[in-house]
């Protein structure tokens, strides 16, 4: 056998590991699910914590989390979206958030079930007048002091700059004069600042992705919490369009060679 080949059987057996690891963090949570009823919100918030970092160890991730604080109590959480591991990711770092996420996702084996028992709110993308109800089911959410979190993209993005942002869901926080905390998720690997291993776009299946990610070499999720902005009284379009270019600034920051941005006045 090659010097290339052992390292290839290497490397193949270190992410059949991570993925065996993985399952089995996964078929955890799901006995951990079914005590949550007999607990209280801290004591839930403190096990999605647990859990969503268990499983970012079990594949290999290593976790960065920089900005200021989660806000607690009523918040809208708005995060660009590059892959599945987002939510687990996002719980890491602010477990007490509450997602919504469009209804495919509980098609998806085990990860479903666990996200839907996780308070998800489910948002089904290609019946228009669904965005309506879950706003109304978002805006109950945030009236009752939870925090909530959206990606206004609706899809997967290849993680170094958003896509345009959907302005709908932001309605709730409007509405309800919530104030909105824009997060900056990113993804870096041994090789660059923006991994393709985590991208899941086009016609990549869940399982190939997984794949893909337990067998990356040195990856990192770096997580950036942006200081609240106010939404009482706001356009909701140009909310968006602000908040999109919050996430962009930063993004573009961390890209070879670019420079660091200059604070706005």
């Amino acid at each position: 056998m090659s010097g290339a080949q052992g390292a290839g059987l290497l490397r193949s057996l270190r992410a059949a590991w991570r993925l065996c690891r993985a399952v089995l963090h996964v078929l955890h949570g799901m006995v951990l699910m079914t005590r949550f009823p007999a607990l209280d919100a801290a004591a839930r918030h403190e096990r999605i914590r647990w859990w969503s970092a268990g499983l970012l160890r079990a594949v290999g991730l290593t976790l960065q989390v920089s900005g200021v604080q989660p806000r607690p109590g009523a918040t809208l959480i708005v995060a660009n979206h590059i892959s599945w591991l987002d939510i687990a990711v996002i719980h890491a770092a602010a477990p007490h958030a509450r997602f919504v996420s469009k209804a495919d996702v509980l098609e998806w084996p085990l990860l479903g079930w666990l996200i839907r028992s996780a308070g998800t709110l489910f948002i089904e993308r290609e019946r228009k007048r669904d965005a309506v109800r879950v706003v109304h089911a978002m805006a109950e959410a945030l009236q009752a002091g939870d925090t909530v979190a959206v990606f206004p993209e609706g899809t997967t993005g290849p993680g170094e700059a958003p896509l345009p942002f959907h302005a709908n869901l932001l309605q709730a926080a409007v509405a309800t004069g919530t104030p909105v905390q824009a997060l900056v998720l990113r993804f870096a690997d041994a090789g660059a600042p923006f991994s393709d291993a985590v991208q899941f776009l086009g016609e990549t299946t869940l399982l190939q992705s997984i794949w893909r990610v337990v067998s990356a070499q040195g990856l990192c999720a770096h997580v950036q919490l942006m200081p609240p902005v106010r939404s009482e009284h706001a356009d909701r379009r140009a909310l968006a369009e602000h908040l999109r270019e919050l996430i962009a600034q930063q993004l573009r920051s961390r890209e070879p060679g670019a420079k660091q941005p200059v604070p706005a006045p």
